[in-house]
């Protein structure tokens, strides 16, 4: 379970400042998945990046099965988010030079896991998402589909119970970008992590179990799929 509670961020100080995030809470259940949603400067990313340690919250707290991660040390949280989290990004954050099987396996070197193991790891991640015969080659050449598949195969190599993915189809065609969505929900049933989906996208948003509604920082409404079937059931926030 994901507790975010009283959430709030803000940039810069005095008559500068920003709201980023205004007094946020909600519940995510483990092995759920979540769509994020709101206009360009809603707070979506920027929750995302709270929710996920990359950032912290200048009130509120986001409790991840009974741990406070913003309590937790620099290196305490960076240990947590390497074996419990796992990223995907709009830009696919490939590196370009290397072959497919080291940019999968570098997590697993971050890790500390032992070579024969990374190499029966990044084989199964590679295989999931249909690019074992990618193996030696270099990310450079790849297309953007191949690059975001590539993205998810590091993503979900160290098994994570929490995959956070910002615009993960931003970069892609239409049919490129149903692939990668319907392997993310696949995933997500297949490992039983919990997937948060930050996006634009209101029909993606639609496949998603939660629905969380953002503008200017603040918590509009919260959707379950129930309610979506039934309208008169959504939860008002504001």
């Amino acid at each position: 379970m994901i507790e975010v509670e009283g959430l709030g961020k803000v940039y810069g100080k005095k008559q500068n400042a920003f709201i980023a995030l205004d007094d946020v809470s909600l519940n995510i259940p483990n092995g759920s998945t979540v769509a994020i949603v709101g206009k360009s400067g809603s707070g979506k990313s920027t929750l995302m990046h709270i929710m996920s340690g990359l950032d912290h919250p200048s009130s509120g707290r986001v409790v991840i099965d009974g741990d406070d991660i913003h309590k937790f040390k620099t290196k305490a949280l960076d240990n947590f988010r390497a074996t419990q989290m796992s990223f995907i990004f709009q830009a696919f954050f490939v590196e370009a030079n290397q072959t497919c099987y080291q940019n999968v396996a570098l997590p697993l070197e971050i890790a500390g896991v032992s070579a024969g193991r990374r190499k029966k790891l990044v084989t199964a991640a590679l295989e999931r998402v249909d690019m074992s015969e990618k193996i030696n080659a270099k990310a450079g050449n790849l297309s953007g589909g191949q690059k975001q598949r590539l993205a998810i195969a590091r993503a979900i190599v160290n098994k994570p119970k929490l995959i956070f993915a910002d615009e993960p189809t931003g970069n892609l065609d239409s049919t490129t970008g149903e692939k990668i969505i319907r392997m993310l929900f696949d995933l997500n049933k297949t490992l039983g992590a919990t997937l948060v989906i930050v996006t634009h996208d209101h029909d993606l948003a639609s496949r998603c179990e939660v629905q969380v509604s953002l503008k200017d920082g603040k918590l509009i409404q919260v959707i379950t799929a129930k309610q979506e079937k039934n309208p008169a059931s959504k939860r008002k926030v504001i």
